[in-house]
């Protein structure tokens, strides 16, 4: 099966659990009259539709290089990353304020409804399932290096910390009486917070990505180490790297004997692009420029 048909299929099982969850959870909240649960609710389809932009996005990123794009469409998988931390990012501060919104008017003597259990039902259920299904997509997407799929993943381990929080609040609200039902509005307020830093992190990355930001240090360094392994070469320089999507590119210069023939000094550069390669995955683009030794 290839990259791109077993990323669809793993996305598309997460859709059909983030459609029956965000059904039910509107339901749920509705009925049980919980804002937590409507929160919840309103992060299922925040996954729903990030599933539909991963779906979006992976066909055109696994096109291969073209006449417009030298280095492939790697990128729009990136883009897709960061469409989801945007999306996740707008329904957590929507989530904050309407919470806020409601403990105000608890703090003016408004008397909140107080949340029934259907809707404790629905968080401890999205919590099972949200999580089964982070575990199965954080796994498929290391197994295929797939920064989307990840990003995805935590969404769904997102969902599941969301519905911990609102599980916590709705049972409090229950169990504990009309005096506390604060606690369901309180409760929308941590899982808010908890979709900003999750937000956050996914962002971070992806501008870092878009905006060509450099492989870690300690990740350059192995390269360097790569080069220098190779006999004939020395001072490796001008190093340049960057993520393109699932794949990385590395740009260097080497300095070699100025006397080697042509065929040999390519010869070596050959072997330090095949060991680069095997390093970090075939698909890895490799430019190597020789110098003659001063």
């Amino acid at each position: 099966m290839s990259r791109e048909r077993d990323i669809y299929k793993v996305t598309l099982i997460g859709s059909a659990g983030n459609m029956a969850l965000l059904i039910f959870k509107f339901i749920a909240a509705i009925i049980g009259h919980s804002s937590a649960m409507m929160a919840d609710a309103v992060h299922s389809l925040s996954d729903f539709i990030t599933d539909i932009v991963v779906l979006f996005f992976v066909r055109i990123s696994a096109k291969p290089q073209d006449i417009s794009h030298d280095y492939g469409h790697g990128k729009y998988e990136t883009f897709a990353t960061f469409i989801i931390g945007l999306a996740l990012l707008a329904a957590a501060i929507g989530i904050i304020i309407s919470a806020i919104m409601k403990i105000i008017q608890w703090a003016g003597g408004e008397q909140l409804e107080a949340p029934g259990m259907l809707a404790l039902w629905a968080a401890l259920l999205s919590i099972i399932i949200k999580e089964l299904l982070f575990r199965y997509t954080v796994i498929r997407g290391k197994a295929l290096d797939s920064q989307v799929m990840i990003a995805n993943a935590w969404h769904h381990r997102s969902d599941a910390m969301s519905s911990i929080g609102a599980a916590i609040g709705i049972g409090g609200a229950i169990l504990l009486g009309n005096r506390w039902t604060v606690l369901d509005p309180m409760a929308s307020v941590v899982v808010g917070l908890m979709l900003v830093k999750v937000a956050f992190d996914l962002l971070k990355g992806s501008v870092a990505e878009l905006t060509e930001s450099s492989l870690p240090e300690e990740i350059e360094q192995e390269i360097t180490d790569i080069i220098c392994s190779q006999s004939n070469v020395k001072e490796p320089h001008n190093l340049r790297t960057r993520r393109i999507g699932n794949r990385i590119a590395i740009e260097a210069h080497i300095r070699m004997n100025g006397d080697l023939p042509l065929r040999e000094a390519h010869d070596q550069a050959t072997i330090i692009e095949r060991k680069l390669k095997k390093r970090f995955g075939e698909s890895t683009h490799v430019s190597i420029h020789m110098e003659p030794m001063k």
